[in-house]
C-alpha cells in the first residue's frame, strides 16, 4: 500500500515537472506559464477571462501561449489573422474540444458525431421556408404569453419585475414552445418547471465546463439534469421505444422529432438522445433572453436611443395604417429597421463573448496577416476571443466600453459596414455569431425572436426604470467564453398596458 502511494505521488510529481519544464522554442508565441505548476493561469482565466487576456495582450501583443490546468492555449487577438485559424481544417480541429465540453456539461457522449451532417440538418430547419415557419410559431407564442401578462393587469396598474427575469422568462418559454412544444408542454405548470430547472442548471454551467463544482453544487446540477432529461423527453422516448415510435407512431414533423430522427440516423442510443435534448435546449434558448435584457436595458438607460427606436416603430405603424399589432411579423420581414438593427449590433458587440477554440492535431505553422509566422505544437489549443478584438478594440471602435446606438449607422441612416484598423478595412469588425462557414446557423431565428419580442414590449407596454438614475448592472465575469454575457444583478423596472388614444 505504501509503495502504491509513493509511486502515485512520484508519478504526479513527474507529470508536474514535465509540464513545468516546457520552454519556448524558436518561432513559437510568447509563453506565459504562471507561477503555479500545472494549474498555471487557470484561476485568473476562469474568474475573468476578459480582464486576464487584456492584461496578457498589453504585455505580449496579439498572440501568446498560456498554461491552464496542464494545457497550453495559444490566444490570437488579431482579427485580420482569424481566417488563418478558421480556414485550417487539416491541422486545427474544432470538434474534439466540443466533445469534451458536451461530456462535462451535459454528460453527453456522441462517438459517431459528424459536425458537417449536423450542420446540414440545422440549415434545413433554420433557413428558408422552415425558418419562416419557426418564426411564425415563435410570433404566435410570444403573442400568447404577452396576452397572459396583459390579462393579469389593468391599464392603470403598474407591475414590477427585474428586467432580466422578465426577458429571460418570456423568451425562453416562447422559444421552448416553438421548438419543443407538445400538447403536454403547453401545460402552464410544466412550462414553469422546465424554466425553473433550466435556470438552475444554467447557473452552474460555467462551473460544469471547468469542473469546479463543489459537492453540493454537483448534486444540484445532477438533479437538474435528471429532471430536465425527463421533462424534455417525449413520453415514447422516455419509455425506451426509440426509433420505432418515431418512424411509425408519429405523423408530425416538429423540430424536436426531426432532431431525434437525425440522432438515430447517427446511431445514438436512447439514453444519449434524451441527454442531447438538454444540449439543444441550452444552445437554442440560452442566449436570446440575456440578449433581449441587454438591448432593453441599454434603451431604458439611454433616452436618445429609446426615442430613435420608438420613432422607427411609429413609422412602421404608419406604413401599416396603424395596424402594426396584427401584422408585426410581416411588417418586420418586409420593412427595414436600420435603427433597431444598429442597436442590436451594438448590444451584441458589448455582450456577446464566446471563445472560439481549435485543437492542434498536428504540428503546424500559423502565418499572421503581418507576415509573421509562429509554430504551433500538436496537443495544444488555439483560442480566438472576438469580444476583445475586434469588438472592444479602441482602434476599431471609438470609446468601445460605451453604448452608442448609432455606431452601426451611416450618416444617411443606412447600415455601416466599413470599419478600419491602422488604415486597413476590416473583414471582421464584430463577431457575435462566429464567422463564415462557422457562423451560428440559428442566428436568423434568434434575431427574429429578439426583434419580435422587443417591438411587442415597446408597442404594448409602458416600460420604465423604477429608479430613473439606474444604470445597467455589470456583467458576471465568470460567463466570458459561453455566448451571451449575463448581468451580475438585475435592473428593476415597472410596466403597465399602454393607454390607447
Amino acid at each position: 500500500m505504501l509503495w502504491t502511494i509513493l509511486l502515485t505521488v512520484s508519478g504526479l510529481l513527474a507529470l508536474i515537472m514535465l509540464y513545468s519544464s516546457r520552454s519556448r522554442k524558436k518561432n513559437e508565441p510568447p509563453l506565459v506559464k504562471g507561477f503555479i505548476p500545472w494549474l498555471g493561469h487557470a484561476l485568473e482565466f476562469g474568474k475573468d477571462a476578459a480582464k486576464f487576456l487584456t492584461r496578457m495582450k498589453q504585455k505580449h501583443g496579439d498572440i501568446f501561449t498560456v498554461r491552464v490546468c496542464g494545457h497550453y492555449i495559444t490566444v490570437l487577438l488579431d482579427p485580420n489573422s482569424y481566417d488563418a485559424v478558421l480556414d485550417d481544417t487539416a491541422s486545427l480541429d474544432f470538434s474534439r474540444y466540443a466533445q469534451v465540453l458536451k461530456q462535462r456539461i451535459f454528460n453527453l457522449r456522441l462517438p459517431n458525431h459528424n459536425p458537417d451532417t449536423e450542420r446540414a440538418w440545422m440549415e434545413q430547419h433554420f433557413q428558408g421556408p422552415s425558418l419562416a415557419r419557426l418564426s411564425s410559431r415563435m410570433h404566435l407564442h410570444l403573442q400568447t404569453l404577452l396576452r397572459e401578462e396583459e390579462r393579469s393587469c389593468s391599464p392603470a396598474e403598474w407591475r414590477q419585475d427585474g428586467l432580466f427575469s422578465l426577458c429571460y422568462s418570456l423568451l425562453f418559454r416562447a422559444g421552448y414552445l416553438t421548438l419543443f412544444g407538445t400538447e403536454k408542454s403547453n401545460n402552464v405548470t410544466e412550462l414553469a418547471a422546465v424554466y425553473k430547472e433550466f435556470r438552475k442548471f444554467d447557473g452552474l454551467l460555467t462551473k460544469l465546463a471547468r469542473s469546479t463544482l463543489k459537492q453540493e453544487e454537483k448534486r444540484t446540477a445532477s438533479l437538474s439534469q435528471e429532471r430536465l432529461w425527463e421533462l424534455l423527453s417525449p413520453a415514447w422516448l422516455s419509455r425506451g421505444k426509440g426509433s420505432e415510435s418515431i418512424d411509425h407512431g408519429l405523423n408530425s414533423s416538429s423540430w424536436q422529432q426531426s432532431y431525434l430522427r437525425h440522432l438515430q440516423r447517427e446511431g445514438v442510443d436512447t439514453e444519449m438522445q434524451r441527454r442531447a435534448m438538454l444540449l439543444q435546449l441550452w444552445a437554442t434558448q440560452g442566449n436570446a433572453g440575456p440578449a433581449a435584457f441587454w438591448l432593453l436595458g441599454f434603451l431604458l438607460t439611454n433616452p436618445e436611443a429609446m426615442r430613435a427606436v420608438k420613432e422607427e416603430l411609429r413609422g412602421l405603424a404608419l406604413q401599416e395604417d396603424g395596424s402594426l399589432q396584427h401584422h408585426l411579423l410581416d411588417t418586420l420581414e418586409h420593412h427595414s429597421t436600420p435603427v433597431f438593427d444598429s442597436v442590436l449590433s451594438e448590444t451584441l458587440r458589448l455582450t456577446a463573448a464566446a471563445l472560439i477554440n481549435r485543437e492542434v492535431i498536428q504540428n503546424t505553422t500559423l502565418r499572421l496577416a503581418s507576415g509573421q509566422e509562429y509554430h504551433l505544437r500538436q496537443g495544444d489549443r488555439v483560442c480566438l476571443f472576438p469580444f476583445l478584438s475586434p469588438q472592444m478594440d479602441p482602434q476599431i471602435h471609438h470609446d468601445p466600453q460605451t453604448f452608442q446606438y448609432d455606431r452601426f449607422l451611416n450618416a444617411d441612416g443606412t447600415e455601416k459596414k466599413k470599419f478600419y484598423k491602422d488604415g486597413e478595412r476590416l473583414k471582421y469588425y464584430t463577431m457575435p455569431w462566429g464567422a463564415d462557414k462557422n457562423m451560428c446557423v440559428g442566428r436568423h431565428f434568434a434575431v427574429s425572436g429578439i426583434k419580435q419580442f422587443a417591438f411587442m414590449v415597446l408597442s404594448r407596454l409602458d416600460l420604465e426604470l423604477c429608479d430613473p438614475t439606474a444604470t445597467v448592472p455589470p456583467v458576471n465575469p465568470s460567463r466570458y467564453g459561453f455566448g451571451m454575457l449575463q448581468p451580475d444583478g438585475d435592473l428593476e423596472v415597472h410596466y403597465r398596458l399602454k393607454t390607447l388614444h
